[in-house]
């Protein structure tokens, strides 16, 4: 049976009625998964970022622990270096005034002579050589001729050598602290027994024990010369 206007105008208006409804219905569920899509990729986007700003942050501390480690070791390293400058002043210092005793010993103190006597003996059996050169000061040229005069015999005792002196114009330092220098084998062997020399060698070997007695033991040094 065929229908009527009136009912075909009902029918259209419920299939537009329905079209609408699944339009409607479509529409919800793509702006739901829209706002699924959009608050997953805004989550994603957010623990993107809260990564990267803690990495900037530990980065960040990193480098100012680092920095600050640097200036810590800076300071302490500055701090070593001036108690070391200190120290070495000191010890400068007593080995200054030890060269100065050693010149108003070789000045004014009787026994010198006797010293220079055993220099002379000591440096002879160093060299063991016949034919010998002296150096020393000029003001001492007298004592050190005597010094070779008596202890001639010794050496010749000892060695069965003759020693044969010569006595070089090239005097050492008026305000050196004496002692001599002998050469012998045409001054290709020299013996340095002035008394700046020994003092020298005997700060050198003395240097731990001194730096003990100063500064007390070091906790790091395992060996000792």
């Amino acid at each position: 049976m065929a229908l009527n206007d009136s009912q075909v105008k009902d029918e259209m208006e419920k299939m537009v009625s329905f079209i609408k409804q699944e339009a409607n219905e479509k529409a919800r569920e793509i702006k739901i998964k829209a706002d699924e899509e959009f608050n997953i990729e805004k989550a994603k986007i957010v623990r993107q970022e809260t990564i990267a700003i803690e990495a900037l942050y530990q980065k960040k501390a990193k480098q100012a622990e680092i920095q600050k480690k640097i200036a810590e070791s800076n300071r302490n390293n500055k701090t070593r270096l001036q108690i070391l400058q200190a120290r070495q002043q000191y010890l400068n210092k007593i080995n200054e005034e030890a060269q100065r005793a050693l010149v108003d010993f070789a000045n004014n103190d009787p026994k010198y002579a006797e010293t220079i006597k055993n220099i002379v003996l000591q440096s002879l059996y160093q060299l063991m050589e016949e034919d010998i050169t002296i150096v020393c000061r000029e003001k001492d040229l007298n004592t050190v001729k005597k010094a070779v005069e008596e202890v001639a015999p010794t050496y010749k005792e000892k060695t069965g050598k003759t020693a044969t002196v010569k006595y070089s114009p090239n005097y050492l330092p008026a305000a050196s602290a004496g002692g001599i220098i002998m050469s012998g084998f045409n001054d290709r062997i020299v013996i340095n027994n002035t008394l700046e020399n020994r003092l020298e060698i005997a700060s050198d070997e003395l240097l731990p024990a001194i730096k003990t007695l100063l500064y007390g033991a070091s906790e790091s040094r395992k060996f000792y010369n």
